[in-house]
Parts: C-alpha cells; sequence; structure tokens
C-alpha cells in the first residue's frame, strides 16, 4: 500500500499551448535542414489503474508517457524519428535523425502532406476534458465497492476476476508544414468487473464495465458489480446446441464488432494491398435499405469524438452507409492518393460512426426473431477481412417464442460477412455508445451454429 499513499497527487499534464511550442520548433528544425515538407505529433498521457481481487489490492500503476514522432519528406522520399525527451537538444537530434532516413529512403509517389485544403480551420471545443481528482486510494475503495457488490449479490457467485478502476487524462498536439498547428486535451475513465458463478460443478463467468469522458456520466460501481453477478449468474444451466441454421441476435456490444469488421474491409491498407471482401464495392448496396451509418465527430464528450483526425484533416460528419448502399471508403491522405481518391479525415479510424437505430430494444428484438439464439460473448478471432469467412466461438442462450429458453455454451456461429451484412433483419434501439462506434443489438438471418 505505500505506492497508494505515494500517489495522492498527480502531476498537471502540460498545456496545449506549451506543446505547440514544442511542435513548431521541430517544424523550424526540419526547414532549417532542407526538408520540403514535415509534420509532428506531440502526446503527454497520465493516468492511474487499480485492481482488487478477492477483496485484496492486486495491482495499483500509475503511468505518465510522453512522445514526439517527426516525419520529414524530401521530396517524395520520407523519414521518421521519435523520441521521448522533448529537450530542444533531444527533439533536434530526433529531426535530424528523420532528414537523414529521409535521404537514403526510396521515393514513393504517394508519400507527403495532406492536401491544405483538407486541413481543418476551425477547431471545435469538443468538451472531451474532465479530470478526475482520484487519488489510488479512493480509486481502492471504489474498486472493492464493485467487488464486494458483486460477490455479495448472491452466494452462487464463488469467485472473482476482480473489479479494476482507471482514469486517463491525456494531451495532443499535432503540426505540419502547411502552416496547420493545434491540440486538445481529452480524458476517459472507467469502471470493470468481471466475476465467477458456479452451480454444482458448473462455473460460467461474466463481466460488465462502463466507461466515459466524464466521471459523473458512469454507472455507479456498485451497479457496475451487480450487473456482472448478474449476467454471470444467468448463464449457470448452460446447454449445447445440435448444428442447425437459424436467425442469431448479436447484443449491442457484440454488433459493435461486426461494424468494425465493416470498416477493416473498407479501410484504405485493406483495399490498395487488395486484401479485402469489399474491393470495389463503393456504390454498390451492401445491407438492406433500411440501413444507414453516419459519422457525428462532434458530438460533445462522445467517446469518439475529435475535431480533426491524426493528420489534422478536418472531421465532418458523413455517412459510411446510405440506404444500405457503401457510399465511401475509410481513408488517410496517403491511402487516398493510392487509390486515387481523396482523404475521408480517417487517419486514426472513425468518429462516433452510428448506426441508425430501428424501434425495438433487445426483448423487441428477441420477439422480432421469434426462435434463434442471442449471442452475449464472441471467442476466439476467426474472422478472414479478405474473404469475408466469420466463424468464431460463441455462448449465450437460446430463444423460443421471442422468450430466453436456457443459456448456451460451447457452440461456434458462423457464416459470410457480406452474407450476414444482405441478411441483416432489424437493428435494436438499445445503442451502445462506449466506443468509436455506436449501434444497437443486430438481428441477422439465415447463420449456422455449429454444436453437438
Amino acid at each position: 500500500m505505500s505506492g497508494i499513499a505515494a500517489s495522492r497527487q498527480r502531476a498537471a499534464l502540460p498545456s496545449v499551448q506549451a506543446l505547440e511550442e514544442v511542435v513548431g520548433e521541430a517544424l523550424e528544425r526540419a526547414r532549417a535542414l532542407g526538408a520540403e515538407a514535415a509534420e509532428a505529433g506531440l502526446s503527454v498521457d497520465q493516468g492511474l489503474s487499480v485492481t482488487v481481487r478477492m477483496g485484496e489490492v492486486e495491482t495499483v500503476e500509475h503511468h505518465r508517457d510522453r512522445g514526439l514522432g517527426i516525419t520529414v519528406y524530401l521530396g517524395r522520399r520520407k523519414g521518421s524519428a521519435s523520441t521521448n525527451d522533448l529537450s530542444r537538444e533531444a527533439v533536434q537530434a530526433a529531426v535530424e535523425a528523420a532528414v537523414r532516413i529521409a535521404r537514403h529512403a526510396a521515393e514513393d509517389p504517394h508519400a507527403g502532406l495532406p492536401d491544405p485544403e483538407d486541413l481543418a480551420r476551425e477547431i471545435p471545443d469538443l468538451d472531451l476534458h474532465h479530470p478526475w481528482g482520484i487519488d489510488a486510494e479512493e480509486a481502492v475503495r471504489l474498486a472493492s465497492a464493485c467487488e464486494a457488490a458483486a460477490r455479495g449479490h448472491d452466494r452462487r457467485i464463488t469467485n472473482s476476476e476482480g473489479a479494476t478502476v482507471t482514469s486517463h487524462e491525456g494531451v495532443r498536439v499535432y503540426g505540419n508544414s502547411h502552416g496547420f498547428l493545434a491540440g486538445y486535451p481529452a480524458t476517459r475513465h472507467s469502471v470493470s468487473c468481471a466475476v465467477v458463478a458456479s452451480a454444482g460443478e458448473a462455473m460460467e463467468r461474466d463481466y460488465w464495465y462502463t466507461v466515459a469522458r466524464e466521471p459523473e456520466a458512469m454507472e455507479a460501481a456498485e451497479v457496475v458489480g451487480r450487473r456482472a453477478a448478474e449476467r454471470a449468474l444467468r448463464r449457470l444451466g448452460a446447454r449445447k446446441l445440435a448444428t442447425r441454421r437459424v436467425p442469431v441476435v448479436f447484443v449491442a456490444e457484440l454488433a459493435r464488432g461486426l461494424v468494425g469488421h465493416l470498416v477493416g474491409a473498407v479501410r484504405g491498407p485493406s483495399l490498395y494491398r487488395r486484401a479485402s471482401f469489399l474491393l470495389d464495392a463503393a456504390g454498390e448496396r451492401i445491407f438492406p435499405e433500411f440501413v444507414r451509418m453516419t459519422e457525428h465527430p462532434h458530438i460533445p464528450r462522445a467517446l469518439g469524438s475529435a475535431p480533426f483526425d491524426d493528420e489534422g484533416v478536418a472531421t465532418r460528419e458523413q455517412d459510411l452507409v446510405r440506404d444500405g448502399v457503401l457510399v465511401r471508403y475509410v481513408l488517410d491522405s496517403y491511402s487516398a492518393r493510392r487509390l486515387g481518391l481523396r482523404t475521408t479525415g480517417n487517419a486514426g479510424g472513425v468518429h462516433n460512426l452510428t448506426v441508425e437505430p430501428g424501434e425495438h430494444d433487445l426483448a423487441g428484438m428477441l420477439r422480432e426473431m421469434g426462435t434463434g439464439l442471442l449471442v452475449t460473448e464472441l471467442l476466439g478471432h476467426g474472422v478472414n477481412l479478405v474473404t469475408g469467412d466469420y466463424s468464431r466461438g460463441a455462448a449465450g442462450f437460446w430463444v423460443e417464442g421471442g422468450e430466453i429458453a436456457h443459456p448456451v455454451h460451447e457452440i461456434t456461429v458462423a457464416g459470410n460477412l457480406r452474407e450476414m451484412f444482405a441478411n441483416l433483419r432489424a437493428v435494436g434501439r438499445d445503442l451502445d455508445l462506449r466506443g468509436s462506434v455506436r449501434t444497437g443489438s443486430w438481428l441477422v438471418d439465415g447463420m449456422t451454429v455449429a454444436g453437438d
């Protein structure tokens, strides 16, 4: 516990202005050394993570990281270097190293900065910075309360993988020789818990978590613990299933992964490497007509919000799928040039990509399905983005007449992503907002469930 007593106060992060000065000096040094163009990103992050398991403090971790990455361009030759030392001498040495590397690099006709007209000119304040004045002692108290609520919920909760409280705060600045220089601070906090329920020789594990920019927006620690316990308990008595072809409902937190597979397949590197099942699919209907997916990057306090992407390109509200049609790809400036297209402002990923919700909550989705499988956990990594083949270990519940009949485990759900997208029957209104992809549950027809 000595680490707790020693860590009551975290140092303040440097200001955006202070980091802008460092980035500006790096760019000036690159120009002085003959670089025709340059870009630099600087971040400083700090955080606290505490885990309590079986009533005992298991870990107390503090981190404080910082780093500068500099990239220079000599014509179409590119060189990059980085440093964790932000002293003037170390920054200058990193710039000099990048220039040396560029002199020996092969020419790449697609290398270079984003086009100036694509850069953000106005930087909206998205209210992303909400520091949590929590020290390690208070984090231990919250984690203990979370786990105690789970373990005390029912005597069948017999073991715990622990409860964890995290608090993260960072500031990032990006600049380039087109004159762009901006940054912003952001926070992210979470509480999570995973426990094991037992009945006879049967044991089942489950978890729950809450995450938000603002500590006040998270669920109470005790609520997280009880939810984890309830989820583990409801899985007791799980059975296997005989192999069959049935409709499947993916709960919202798992449906988010299906959207992630779509994004992975339409990212620039997958496309210019010809390693995607959605090659040349822009303009093609890949979902039913009711499906719409839109990025909303400027939602205040949302986890996927950003005023500009990792290259300083302006983020904006834009559809990815409209009326079931894939209307664009997900590109940074390099991949856009490789494909003869224009950046979509997605260097670093998507920003609050939201699947337009339907009319049903999860209970309504089960009634819509009638008889089939509700998937609440996926295992393994059996997804091939080149072919679209999908096969994952799974657990969840067998549903009959729109009502849960019994839990199931040790099964596999399989299909092909193209067919799964085309066979999407409904999207729930139970939006999961805990990430950069926001969606409700999905009802997909015609999947193979393999068991006994």
